[in-house]
């Protein structure tokens, strides 16, 4: 698993216990391990970013710590279970085009997959940089020209075919949001020199386009499952609705350039959206009874 070999990467680790106050998973304890940073915890499992393998190859580390208040034989079951099936998940999806992590690793009955390390931001971080930079005013947002809407509407094209491809192989996410999206910068070609004129000639237009530019990378799929059932996959559509409406409210009128994405990618689309259609009625009514 993740190694260096220098002292001072044992030393860091109970350094890392004491600031988070709970134990590390095993695996990240070896004198050998690198020193592990938390990067978020939820109410399932905690995410670390560590290495695999050499210093130079970062990766994420998932660990799904046991519940203590189940029975310990059937959390150890159902540990296992989850992780080894998120694992078949995303080994099945990489096999079949859709850009999701690699699996480097895993555990399922010490609780932990390590898959690799996607660079860039959440979606959701980069739309809305973008949003801020444009008009707050409502009759400015109307009149801006549709140029100025376009490095969003081709992310937002992206986002639907890599949705499509994701359930063209039969897997359905489970909790499709732009915070399990990233969008990883486009591998560059190095420049040995930059001159002014380069950096004077970039309009502010092309610099608010890059900050949409890279690859959406689909992550954390704790909540994935296999189905081939077009009610599965507009709920996972419907899912992403409303969390895209809550989230990005300035960008939702947009959100029909993802649905239409999706349709032309996916051809079974047309009767996922229709199904889409359906599942919206019975969320209005459940909204509207409580």
């Amino acid at each position: 698993m993740a190694t260096s070999t220098s002292t001072s990467a044992a030393a860091a680790v109970p350094a890392v216990v004491e600031e988070h106050h709970f134990p590390l998973p095993p695996i990240l304890t070896h004198p050998s391990a690198a020193p592990p940073t938390l990067i978020t915890q939820g109410a399932e499992g905690r995410l670390y970013k560590t290495t695999f393998f050499s210093p130079d190859i970062p990766c994420a580390l998932k660990y799904r710590p046991p519940k203590p208040y189940r029975h310990p034989v059937l959390d150890a079951r159902l540990t296992k279970a989850r992780l080894a099936f998120e694992a078949k998940v995303l080994e099945r999806c990489r096999r079949e085009g859709v850009p999701v992590p690699a699996v480097y690793a895993q555990n399922a009955a010490a609780g932990w997959i390590a898959v690799e390390w996607i660079e860039g931001a959440p979606v959701r971080v980069k739309i809305n940089e973008w949003l801020g930079q444009r008009p707050k005013n409502e009759e400015e947002e109307r009149s801006a020209a549709e140029q100025d809407q376009r490095p969003l509407v081709e992310l937002m094209k992206r986002i639907g075919a890599a949705i499509a491809g994701l359930h063209r192989t039969g897997v359905v996410h489970g909790d499709l949001t732009t915070s399990n999206m990233m969008l990883r910068p486009h591998t560059k070609k190095t420049t040995t020199t930059t001159t002014s004129e380069q950096t004077n000639g970039v309009s502010k237009e092309e610099e608010k386009a890059k900050l949409l530019e890279g690859d959406v990378v689909i992550i954390d799929f704790g909540l994935a499952n296999q189905s081939q059932s077009d009610e599965d996959r507009a709920t996972d559509l419907y899912v992403l609705e409303r969390a895209f409406a809550s989230t990005h409210p300035r960008a939702e009128n947009l959100f029909e350039h993802l649905l239409e994405s999706y349709k032309q990618s996916f051809k079974k689309g047309a009767s996922v959206l229709h199904k889409l259609e359906d599942v919206r009625m019975r969320g209005r009514k459940r909204s509207m009874i409580g």
